[in-house]
C-alpha cells in the first residue's frame, strides 16, 4: 500500500461465522460515530450476495453497504465494496469488480486469482480514507477457515492491508458463542490472534447476569476482553442475502395479504421490505403452490436466473397457481426477473443464462431478448398520465435498474411508466392488473408502496381514511433504535480506545 498518510481511523468486525450479526453491528457503529459528530463510512472488500444495490454513478455494490452508508448518513460509492460476488450455481458467480462485471468464474478459478485484485481494494480503501473520519469493515464469514487464509483479502487479510483493530463477534442464539469464540481465537497464528482487541456477544436472550461467569472466563482464555453484549432486539433494517429470516415468513398475519414467490435464485428481495413495516399488512414468501393460496397481490421477484427459475416455477406448479390467481383478478406484480417471466417469450441467443428460448407465463404480451450488456443505472421517472393507472398517474418514481436483457411489447399492453431518459420501462396489461417492471427499490421511495396498499384496502372493502405510512420516517427511528442498541451494549469509550489506539503489523 502507498506510504501516504490516512486521514481515517479504522476498526474492524469479523464474526466467528456467517450471520452472526457483523453487518448489523457495522451499520450500528457507523450511526453512532456519525450520531457522534464524525464522518464515517462502512467498507467490505468482498461481498457475496444476491442483493445488491446500484450506486448513483451506475456501479454495483452489496446492499448491505448500501444500508450501512443509509445509516451512517451518506451517499453509498463502489469504494465501499470493490469486490462482490453474485452466485450463480453451487460453484460459480459472476464476479463484479468496482462496480463492474469482470466475467462468470468457478470458485476454483476465483480462489486461485483473487490475490490480483489487492490493488483495487487498496485503492477504493485509500480513497475512502481520505474522504472520511472513521471506517467500519466488516470481514465475512469467519478469520478461521483455514482452508481459505492462504490468500484471505476480507478478513485478517483486509485488517493487515488497513491495520485495523478487530472486534470479534460470536452469535449466542445459535448456541456454542464461548466454543466458536476461543476456537475462532486459536485457529489464528499469533500475530493475527494479537490484532483482535475486543470480543462481542451478539444477539443475547436473558438475564445478562447469569453469562458473566463465562464472560469472565473466556476473557481468561483467549486474553482478550468481552467489550459488549448485545441483546437479541428486533429491528425493522434490510438484510443482507438469502439467509435472511424473511424468506421464512410464510403465514398471514394481516388484513392485507401479499405474497412474495420464493424463487430458487431471489435477488433483491430488498424491494418489498417497505411492506412488512405497515400495520395491517402481511408480507409472505410462497415456496410452494399449496402455501399460495389466494392473496390481494402476487409479486414475482428478481432472479440471478430467471429461465431456470421460470422453470422451477412450472415443475412446481407455482406458475398455474399463480395463473388461477390471475383469473381471479389477483393483481400480480413482477420486478426485474419477475417482469420477464410475465411474457410470452424469453430469448437468449448469446447464451447468457442457458441458451436457446422459453415460452413465459403469458400474462403480458411482451418478449424478452437476453444480451450480455448489463443496465445498471439509478434513474427517475414518471407513471404515464393518460393510461388506466388510476391515482397513480403522474407520479414520480425512482429506483436502480440491475439486468442483462430488454423487454419489449408485442401485443396489447398499457405504457405504464416512462424513464427520465426516454425508455420506456413499466408495463401492465389491458385491465390493469398485471405489471411488470425493472425498477428495483420502486416501493422506496414517496408513497407508492402505501398508495398501492390503500387501493388494496379498498378494494377489500377496508376503508384506508385514517391509515398512514411514511417509509422514511421509518426508516430513519430504526437506525436511531439501532445506534441506542450498540450504544448502550457496548462499552463505547473502551471501543473509541481501540480504534485511536490501531495495531501496528
Amino acid at each position: 500500500m502507498s506510504e501516504k498518510k490516512q486521514k481515517a481511523k479504522v476498526i474492524m468486525v469479523q464474526g466467528t461465522m456467517s450471520n452472526a450479526g457483523k453487518s448489523f453491528l457495522v451499520a450500528g457503529l457507523c450511526r453512532v460515530f456519525m450520531q457522534d459528530g464524525y464522518r464515517t463510512a462502512p467498507f467490505k472488500s468482498q461481498n457475496m450476495a444476491l442483493n445488491s444495490y446500484i450506486t448513483k454513478d451506475g456501479l454495483e455494490i452489496g446492499r448491505a453497504q448500501a444500508m450501512q452508508a443509509e445509516a451512517a448518513g451518506i451517499e453509498p460509492t463502489v469504494e465501499m465494496n470493490p469486490i462482490l460476488l453474485k452466485p450463480t450455481s453451487n460453484v460459480g458467480s459472476q464476479v463484479i469488480v468496482n462496480g463492474e462485471v469482470l466475467g462468470n468464474m468457478k470458485a476454483m478459478d476465483y480462489y486461485a486469482n483473487k490475490k490480483q485484485l489487492v490493488p483495487e481494494i487498496e485503492k477504493a480503501f485509500e480513497k475512502l480514507s481520505e474522504e472520511y473520519d472513521i471506517i467500519v469493515i466488516e470481514g465475512a464469514g469467519s478469520p478461521a477457515e483455514i482452508n481459505l487464509k492462504e490468500n484471505d483479502i476480507v478478513n485478517m487479510g483486509m485488517a493487515r492491508i488497513a491495520k485495523a483493530p478487530v472486534l470479534l463477534c460470536g452469535d449466542i442464539d445459535r448456541g456454542g458463542v464461548f466454543a466458536s469464540l476461543y476456537g475462532t481465537v486459536k485457529l489464528l497464528e499469533d500475530e493475527e490472534q494479537s490484532m483482535i482487541k475486543g470480543l462481542i456477544i451478539n444477539k443475547f436472550r436473558g438475564d445478562v447476569e447469569i453469562l458473566k461467569p463465562g464472560l469472565q472466563m473466556i476473557e481468561e482464555k483467549t486474553g482478550i476482553p468481552v467489550v459488549g453484549v448485545v441483546p437479541l432486539t428486533p429491528l425493522d433494517i434490510d438484510d443482507e442475502d438469502s439467509l435472511s429470516d424473511r424468506l421464512t415468513h410464510t403465514g398471514q398475519k394481516g388484513g392485507i395479504d401479499l405474497a412474495v414467490i420464493r424463487l430458487p435464485h431471489i435477488s433483491n428481495f430488498t424491494d418489498f421490505n417497505v411492506f412488512e413495516r405497515m400495520d395491517g399488512v402481511s408480507l409472505r414468501y410462497v415456496g410452494s403452490a399449496g402455501e399460495l393460496g389466494t392473496p390481494d397481490l402476487i409479486f414475482l421477484p428478481g432472479t440471478k436466473n430467471t429461465m431456470d427459475d421460470l422453470t422451477w416455477l412450472r415443475e412446481s406448479g407455482m406458475e398455474t397457481a399463480v395463473l388461477r390467481c390471475a383469473e381471479q383478478k389477483v393483481p400480480v406484480v413482477g420486478i426485474c426477473g419477475g417482469y420477464q417471466m410475465l411474457g410470452e417469450l424469453l430469448e437468449d441467443p448469446d447464451g447468457v443464462e442457458h441458451g436457446g428460448s422459453m415460452r413465459g407465463m403469458g400474462l403480458l404480451h411482451t418478449k424478452t431478448v437476453f444480451s450480455r450488456a448489463k443496465t445498471r443505472t439509478q434513474i427517475q421517472g414518471r407513471v404515464n398520465t393518460v393510461s388506466i393507472c388510476g391515482e397513480f398517474a403522474g407520479r414520480e418514481v425512482q429506483g436502480y435498474e440491475i439486468h442483462m436483457g430488454r423487454t419489449e411489447k408485442t401485443g396489447d399492453c398499457q405504457e405504464t411508466i416512462y424513464l427520465e431518459d426516454g425508455r420506456l420501462d413499466g408495463l401492465s396489461n389491458p385491465e390493469g392488473t398485471v405489471f411488470g417492471t425493472y425498477l428495483h427499490g420502486i416501493f422506496d421511495y414517496g408513497d407508492l408502496a402505501a398508495m398501492t396498499v390503500s387501493r388494496l384496502m379498498r378494494r377489500k372493502g377496508i376503508d384506508p381514511k385514517n391509515w398512514h405510512f411514511d417509509p422514511e420516517e421509518h426508516k430513519r427511528r430504526e437506525y436511531d433504535k439501532l445506534a441506542d442498541l450498540v450504544r448502550n451494549s457496548l462499552d463505547m469509550k473502551r471501543i473509541y480506545e481501540i480504534l485511536e489506539a490501531g495495531i501496528t503489523c
